[in-house]
């Protein structure tokens, strides 16, 4: 069963509906019917981000982060992180009002400086710690390039691996760049020699975010989750 249901999404977010079915569609595919997470969203607000902000490729990301984290979390908010070459900014979605929201927070923001992942990591290990959360974290982490410091975001992830978050890094941009090498190689790196589970799952969705569907997104999102929830249970990270 979702956390929210159909009727309240219809009531607070009707925009959202076509989104939601979409991604209850996609958990039960992978088995992950009524599993409880805390959904995080990680949004890069590099220079070289600026077409995607203008084009909205990302508030149509986190309109599809909103859709799936009412399955997964009952309060209808997702934290969301802004960085670039610091953390530009540490706030909410909400199924209410979520149109424009993400054009409405940027507005407030600063210079759009360089890509340094491992200050937003460590802004959502902290958020997560703090609040509490006995359910295991899914963070969506999107990016259009590799990181100023590759060692800090490795060691970072490494680290990250004993605690309950499972980090879904997605590209935006050319599929061909050389820039996305560094998530490839997060996304292999070897388990138990550099982490205690593999903790990290990478998609590119290509130049135009938004023409890849919702299905695909989804199935793409959560495909490796199911994977690291039963090798976090079986090592005792996860306990629900």
């Amino acid at each position: 069963m979702a956390a929210i249901s159909l009727d309240k999404v219809s009531r607070t977010a009707p925009a959202l509906v076509n989104l939601y079915k979409s991604a209850g569609v996609s958990l039960a595919k992978h088995g992950l019917d009524g599993q409880r997470a805390a959904v995080y969203l990680v949004v890069d607000y590099s220079g070289s981000m600026r077409p995607y902000y203008k084009d909205g490729s990302v508030q149509a990301l986190a309109d599809r982060v909103l859709g799936l984290s009412a399955h997964l979390d009952d309060d209808g908010r997702v934290p969301v992180v802004f960085f670039s070459t610091d953390v530009d900014a540490v706030t909410e979605l909400e199924l209410a009002g979520h149109q424009g929201r993400v054009e409405r927070i940027v507005a407030g923001l600063g210079h759009m400086g360089k890509t340094s992942y491992h200050l937003a990591m460590d802004a959502v290990i902290d958020h997560y710690l703090d609040s509490g959360a006995t359910d295991p974290a899914f963070v969506v982490f999107q990016t259009d390039g590799g990181p100023v410091d590759k060692l800090a975001a490795e060691r970072f992830l490494c680290k990250a691996s004993r605690l309950p978050l499972f980090w879904q890094f997605i590209g935006f941009g050319d599929p061909g760049s050389r820039q996305f090498e560094f998530l490839r190689k997060l996304d292999d790196l070897p388990v138990p020699e550099k982490r205690v589970v593999d903790n990290a799952g990478f998609f590119h969705a290509g130049e135009d975010p938004r023409a890849v569907s919702d299905a695909e997104l989804y199935d793409r999102l959560v495909g490796e989750f199911p994977q690291w929830l039963a090798a976090a249970r079986e090592r005792g990270i996860v306990r629900a």
